[in-house]
């Protein structure tokens, strides 16, 4: 690929991935306010969903906690607690259970013993050995000149590790999303209509994974233009 006046047009990648990234928070961001301003039938706070939620599976040894930020909700396999933000803890919209309820999904994944969380809990570690090490192996490759080639490819691939973890990330979300729309239908806290925006929220919330992937992805393949037959044209 070729270089015009210093432009190095590979950047074109990590802006499309930027503006993926942008675009998917924008919408979870538009979508999440929309429908945190509909307040739910049932009254229920997005805890005691949780709450009824967990135990309607049988999963009575998950703890439901408040978390500090907004959008900050997750569920910690370690402590087992389903871990929501201020602006879903205590409220009572079709958005904020319908985040609860994802959690909760999460929770249910884990005591059934789901096969892509658990690759994914597996691969956190090196995930985060990948991402860390990645760009200052590829670094210190290229402060080495042509010597250094091998630590680029080493970095390359570390690279390649936390994009592993995006992509196993996907079904881990799907699969979490998909659990909650049900259980909130099938259990009658939420009204058809109710479910219906739920899923929209949900769906957005998911669009920033995807983002998050494709991102990743792009990341690599510039990598991959960049450096790839880096020791076969020094050659």
């Amino acid at each position: 690929m070729g270089y015009y006046y210093g432009f190095d047009p590979t950047i074109i990648l990590v802006l499309i991935g930027v503006l993926l990234s942008a675009m998917a928070s924008a919408k979870v961001n538009g979508t999440f306010n929309k429908y945190a301003g509909v307040r739910s039938a049932c009254g229920m706070t997005g805890a005691e969903v949780a709450k009824r939620l967990l135990n309607s599976q049988g999963i009575y040894d998950v703890t439901v906690h408040s978390v500090k930020g907004n959008l900050t909700d997750h569920y910690d396999p370690r402590t087992k607690t389903v871990n929501l933000s201020q602006s879903v803890y205590g409220a009572t919209s079709i958005a904020a259970l319908g985040v609860a309820a994802h959690e909760c999904g999460h929770a249910i994944q884990d005591a059934k013993n789901y096969g892509p969380l658990k690759l994914r809990g597996a691969f956190v570690p090196i995930a985060n050995f990948g991402s860390q090490l990645s760009w200052p192996m590829i670094l210190i490759g290229l402060l080495m000149g042509r010597g250094g080639y091998f630590l680029i490819q080493i970095g390359i691939l570390l690279f390649v590790c936390a994009v592993l973890f995006q992509i196993i990330t996907l079904p881990v979300e799907f699969n979490a999303s998909a659990r909650a729309v049900r259980l909130l239908g099938d259990t009658g806290i939420l009204m058809d209509r109710e479910v219906d925006g739920t899923k929209k929220v949900l769906g957005a919330a998911a669009l920033t994974y995807v983002a998050a992937a494709l991102s990743s992805i792009l990341q690599l393949l510039r990598l991959v233009i960049l450096f790839g037959g880096r020791g076969r044209r020094d050659d």
